[in-house]
């Protein structure tokens, strides 16, 4: 791992502390947030409900709904990652740090547009309770973000390849395994269920590549279908 490398996770652990704290950014009081992370994550359990029925390819599944793309609380998990930067550096593969560098990213990237969402659909939607595909559709699009949207994708493609390519690597899976005990004397269980969970998800798989391939392919078309104003942006199964 380089300073570079060293740098840019401290960055976005610091992002996305400061993003989901409530004290700096008072939009996660939003009534509309806890309705809109509930909304979004049935529809990502709809979306993977293929993969959900596949044995190889369901624990990969539940490791991106679980840990990667969740509306849960990393506080625990970020606070771990802090505290052990400097020794990451020396032990684990740079190609493994910098997948969770790419998942931390993520997730602060997940929390600032869910934020602008919240916002938005306070404008407009102030006495709905509820949420639905169309007005979804309507704060997507008043949101925009494009780019955005493209990288939160994009990220979700490099932190499953990340998770891949660690397969390949020799001794990743054996200091996993040693790890294990001196990491819950240190009160570190968090970030190594985070990593060992990653490793053995993808462990299962045949073919990591086009399993990520088909989740990057599928919410790039719900995110194009977003942004035209589709009727039913998250039909994949005639695709």
């Amino acid at each position: 791992m380089t300073s570079e490398d060293s740098d840019r996770l401290g960055r976005e652990l610091t992002r996305h502390q400061a993003l989901h704290d409530s004290r700096r950014e008072p939009r996660n009081g939003l009534r509309w947030l806890p309705e809109l992370r509930r909304w979004q994550a049935e529809r990502l359990h709809r979306s993977f409900r293929h993969f959900m029925h596949d044995p190889q390819r369901a624990p990969a599944a539940e490791f991106f709904l679980d840990d990667v793309y969740a509306d849960r609380d990393f506080t625990r998990r970020d606070a771990d990652i802090a505290r052990v930067i400097p020794m990451m550096r020396r032990l684990l593969p740079k190609k493994l740090l910098g997948t969770i560098a790419d998942a931390i990213e993520l997730g602060a990237l997940t929390q600032e547009l869910d934020l602008s969402m919240a916002e938005a659909l306070q404008d407009l939607a102030p006495r709905r309770r509820r949420l639905d595909a169309a007005l979804y559709g309507q704060a997507y699009r008043e949101v925009g973000q494009a780019k955005l949207r493209a990288r939160q994708i994009a990220l979700i493609g490099r932190v499953g390849r990340g998770f891949g390519s660690a397969l390949q690597m020799s001794g990743v899976a054996t200091l996993l395994a040693f790890s294990r005990g001196p990491a819950k004397l240190a009160g570190l269980s968090e970030l190594q269920g985070f990593l060992e969970r990653g490793y053995a998800a993808f462990e299962s798989l045949d073919d990591a590549g086009a399993f990520v391939a088909e989740i990057e392919r599928d919410e790039a078309l719900a995110s194009r279908r977003l942004f035209a104003g589709e009727e039913d942006p998250f039909r994949f199964e005639d695709d």
